[in-house]
């Protein structure tokens, strides 16, 4: 049991039952009788996103007149999270990772928003896969916004270059793993640039690493019968995964000698013309803003098969209510994030907020024509209107990135999430060892494998 529910146990029973019973029935509304929600990731009230954020507030209490809307500029974060979360500060409605969802949801910091969303009619309406995720014993605790699969990004720039593009400008997808490494090592002879870019630190070598390793047939961890989970990632199959990670750098000689390079860092690279090709979800278009590049610089496609399994990774963002929150304010909640297009079906009001959103991406310089894994199942109105934005904004060549596009409809490759449970702490043991084999020709791949086994084992597995 967490410790505000014990402290809030504690307070209860100190208390008067007519307190008690007054309190209960005002829980969650405004002194006007209005239902009182806030939410996460407002901007402050000098942004300049911050005149349409108070126009978007207006228009929903316009439309909403029972509910009171307030918006909080705090973000999402492992440092602060937890503390917000035990100490009863979270907004109503806040932002989170899918890596993070279980754990939320086991630690009871999310409320159970089934029976709103079966009232509100998305009964069968969530993609399987993603409902998967953020569910646990056949009940939801968040409302997707959006959600990605990883493919190859690359520089069509040096594709070009390196004899890689078909006649119609299409970029050669490679086949698997082998393949990719002999287009870096081609990219290289050609034009002297790395072939490919793989990250390092902070966490995104690791992110990167496991779907990687789980096409090569890794498994990262399993639960015994006793509900234990036990890291079982030193194996021939991670360890034949890592191997390759280290042929990149002194067999085929195709990534930078920087051995600390983070998911920025990549784009960069990428953008710049220091590096041809990275993992990356769809959302690199909008990453590409900060780097003021040509858009037909940009392409992307799907990930190369491993010699186990053909699979990419499942990720998004999704949005998370507060545990103790009434069924009142998760219908508000619901109702706010419908308003601003992102529910399974879009009103004139969402078509306007998407319309904004991918105008202003545009305006600050993001390649437009990349489209994203619905969340939603194949009839949603609201994915097939964002498809249609994204395709009358476009700014780069159809074909750049027509294979990924593709790719996302591929029932060939099989979607998988992100590791259950500790995962940010997987990718943080898993960065050493990326670091270690790309500056170090002698490392040992099992003997890394091993101690890093172990380590992730005692220090978080065993403390969960």
């Amino acid at each position: 049991m967490k410790l505000r529910k014990i402290l809030c146990v504690v307070l209860g029973l100190s208390m008067c039952a007519a307190l008690v019973s007054c309190g209960n029935a005002n829980r969650g509304r405004t002194e006007d009788g209005r239902i009182a929600i806030s939410t996460s990731g407002w901007p402050d009230k000098d942004s300049p996103d911050y005149p349409k954020a108070a126009e978007r507030e207006k228009g929903f209490e316009e439309a909403n007149p029972d509910v009171d809307l307030s918006g909080e500029t705090w973000t999402f974060d492992l440092k602060s999270f937890y503390p917000k979360a035990e100490s009863g500060t979270l907004p109503t409605l806040y932002r989170c990772n899918f890596t993070e969802i279980q754990r939320i949801i086991d630690g009871e910091y999310a409320a159970d928003i089934t029976d709103v969303l079966r009232k509100r009619g998305y009964a069968g309406k969530l993609s399987k896969k993603v409902e998967d995720v953020i569910s646990k014993d056949g009940r939801i605790y968040s409302f997707p916004m959006s959600t990605y699969i990883l493919g190859l990004a690359i520089n069509m720039d040096l594709f070009k270059a390196a004899g890689l593009v078909e006649a119609d400008g299409t970029p050669k997808q490679p086949k698997d793993w082998y393949e990719l490494a002999e287009y870096a090592k081609q990219i290289k002879e050609k034009t002297g640039k790395d072939g490919f870019i793989m990250p390092t630190m902070n966490n995104a070598g690791g992110w990167i690493f496991t779907v990687i390793a789980w096409s090569f047939g890794t498994e990262f961890m399993k639960q015994d019968d006793n509900g234990k989970w036990i890291a079982t990632f030193d194996s021939p199959e991670c360890t034949e995964a890592l191997q390759f990670i280290k042929d990149l750098r002194w067999k085929y000689d195709v990534v930078p000698q920087n051995t600390l390079i983070d998911n920025k860092g990549t784009a960069e690279y990428l953008a710049s013309g220091k590096a041809a090709m990275m993992l990356s979800s769809g959302t690199i278009g909008t990453q590409m803003a900060t780097f003021s590049i040509d858009p037909d610089l940009l392409g992307m496609m799907a990930i190369p098969a491993g010699p186990k399994r053909y699979v990419t990774l499942l990720g998004g963002d999704t949005r998370a209510i507060r545990d103790d929150a009434t069924e009142e304010q998760i219908d508000a909640c619901i109702r706010f994030l419908e308003y601003t297009g992102n529910g399974y079906d879009i009103d004139e009001s969402g078509k306007k907020a998407l319309t904004e959103t991918i105008e202003k991406s545009k305006e600050r310089g993001a390649v437009i024509g990349i489209k994203s894994l619905s969340p939603w199942n194949d009839s949603s109105e609201k994915q097939r209107f964002q498809n249609e934005l994204i395709e009358k904004y476009a700014n780069v060549s159809p074909n750049n990135v027509r294979l990924y596009n593709e790719f996302l409809n591929d029932d060939k490759v099989e979607v998988q999430p992100e590791e259950p449970i500790c995962a940010q702490d997987l990718y943080g043991v898993l960065d050493n060892c990326i670091q270690k084999v790309l500056g170090d020709k002698n490392a040992d791949c099992a003997a890394l494998l091993k101690k890093a086994n172990t380590d992730f084992q005692t220090n978080f597995l065993n403390n969960y």
